[in-house]
């Protein structure tokens, strides 16, 4: 049996997520843990105002995917591969043995704060579904040579993709699909334009800082979302941290890969459930399974 852990980017936050994670020593040790690197409790991080910036919904989802990814661990569930989408990244590095808790926490406060910081409003990202990356990259370029900030940030699957930039030009993207075609959009709740160019000097400040920390080859294999390729190696790992907030995500061909690989069972970590729907679509064979739908007992009888 091989296992795949999956964690969520921004968007799949969920108020009081951090109110809900299981109850064992190693969780307390944890959250003290985090505690003390960030100066507050965890209360103040997944409430309504507090995920309005940036930096506290990464936060959050980092927090929670080390954690139920551990436990899962503790109940003899025990990955073969991890992958994490944007923020994802890093619970995905830390439970590979790629980086330390604590430097994540760290590393993730100033990744949150640069993003905010560059993109205090007036952009986000939006998920369309049923058109075409043709079609959708043809529109996009029409776009910028017009002069919009507009740009395809995700491909999830071959119908499903996410667009990153101005709301306005967000706006005119879909109106223009539209008009050819039976696409629909929705809004994400996600307050920066991640994974397009919009985050390159963002993303240089971060692989400063990266630069300076302590990290070690994976223990677990690690595949990229921004390369869908598995990384050897705690340097390419770094560069793919420092690298993913700007890099385009290349969802659908990860699960390919795994798909390939004859993976049988992919967890995906709470709070998520956004990215089960696109393992099932492109690993038909696999088991795949949002953590927070059952219960422990029954994903270890599951695995």
């Amino acid at each position: 049996m091989s296992r795949v852990f999956s964690f969520p980017g921004q968007g799949a936050q969920r108020v009081g997520m951090l109110q809900t994670l299981p109850d064992s020593k190693r969780v307390k040790h944890r959250i003290d843990e985090a505690e003390q690197i960030l100066g507050c409790h965890l209360h103040t991080l997944d409430n309504h105002d507090a995920f309005q910036h940036t930096r506290n919904v990464q936060l959050a989802l980092t927090i929670s995917g080390v954690i139920w990814a551990e436990t899962l661990i503790e109940q003899g569930i025990q990955p073969d591969y991890v992958q994490g989408l944007s923020i994802g990244a890093y619970p995905a590095a830390v439970i590979a043995g790629v980086l330390e808790f604590t430097d994540a926490l760290t590393l993730v406060s100033l990744r949150g704060n640069l993003m905010q910081q560059a993109y205090p409003d007036g952009y986000g990202m939006t998920a369309l579904l049923n058109t075409h990356q043709q079609t959708l990259e043809h529109v996009l370029q029409q776009q910028r040579r017009a002069g919009d900030d507009v740009y395809l940030a995700n491909l999830n699957s071959d119908s499903q993709f996410v667009i990153a930039g101005a709301h306005t030009a967000m706006e005119r993207t879909v109106s223009l699909l539209k008009q050819g075609g039976h696409c629909s959009s929705r809004r994400l709740d996600v307050t920066v334009p991640s994974h397009c160019d919009l985050l390159t000097p963002q993303a240089e400040q971060l692989q400063q800082a990266l630069s300076t920390v302590a990290m070690n080859r994976p223990s677990i294999r690690y595949l990229s979302a921004a390369r869908a390729r598995l990384l050897p190696t705690a340097d390419a790992i770094r560069h793919d941290l420092a690298w993913n907030m700007a890099s385009q995500v290349h969802w659908h061909d990860c699960n390919s890969l795994l798909a390939e690989r004859g993976v049988t069972c992919v967890f995906e970590m709470p709070p998520g459930g956004t990215l089960t729907p696109l393992s099932r679509r492109a690993m038909a064979q696999a088991r795949c399974l949002a953590v927070n739908d059952h219960s422990l007992e029954h994903l270890q009888q599951l695995a």
